[in-house]
């Protein structure tokens, strides 16, 4: 299993990266069909934000689903230690999950908020910003950050695997990489999908139409 240390507005010291490679190591008890581990560090310069000035993020690539975890803390060991922890957690669900395969997402159209296609044509704003770079030169797993114009927003995009699968497959992949929605393309459909958490056990799918008007 291969695993990568970078950093970003931080330099990585042998120490750390001993230390992480030590932590990630590990995932394979779990995880045996592991083939890549990402580890990124993000030091915040802003000193307001000191308690979490130091950020890391866990990305598990293998034969299966990919499982992330992230984590803030002032000091990067701590960091580590909590997204490890909060990785280890969620490799345990997906690994009791596969012995068990009954589903604890609800199944009642009660519980399931299919929202209403929404187009995707946007209508024209009164004045429009530099448009972003396209990101057709990414590579997978790859980001990039810039500034929209002469405003203090930071776009950050980001190239991912998009495999098409089922509203169910894509709940599983939201719980695994630990966000509150996940962006897919419906397996049935073709369509651009993102699936939210509401409350409680209840979730929400959004589906883009992206028929061309002429």
């Amino acid at each position: 299993m291969d695993i990568t240390v970078v950093a970003r507005n931080a330099e990585i010291h042998p120490n750390f990266r001993e230390y992480v490679e030590e932590k990630t190591a590990k995932i394979t008890q779990f995880y045996p069909r592991a083939q890549r581990v990402d580890v990124e560090l993000t030091h915040e310069r802003n000193p307001r934000q000191a308690d979490t000035a130091e950020r890391i993020e866990i990305t598990v690539y293998g034969k299966g689903p990919i499982i992330r975890a992230e984590a803030e803390s002032a000091d990067r060991y701590a960091a580590v230690d909590i997204a490890a922890g909060k990785l280890f957690e969620r490799l345990r669900r997906m690994h009791d999950r596969a012995k068990d395969h009954r589903r604890r997402y609800p199944r009642d159209l009660d519980d399931l908020e299919i929202v209403e296609q929404v187009d995707a044509a946007p209508e024209a704003a009164e004045e429009e910003a530099p448009p972003l770079r396209s990101a057709e030169d990414l590579k997978v797993g790859e980001a990039r950050e810039e500034q929209l114009g002469d405003s203090p927003i930071i776009v950050r995009q980001k190239v991912h695997e998009a495999q098409p699968m089922t509203v169910d497959e894509a709940l599983d992949q939201m719980e695994m990489v630990g966000h509150p929605f996940f962006l897919f393309v419906d397996k049935e459909t073709h369509q651009p999908c993102v699936v939210y958490h509401r409350h409680g056990w209840t979730y929400g799918v959004l589906r883009l139409n992206t028929t061309t008007r002429v």
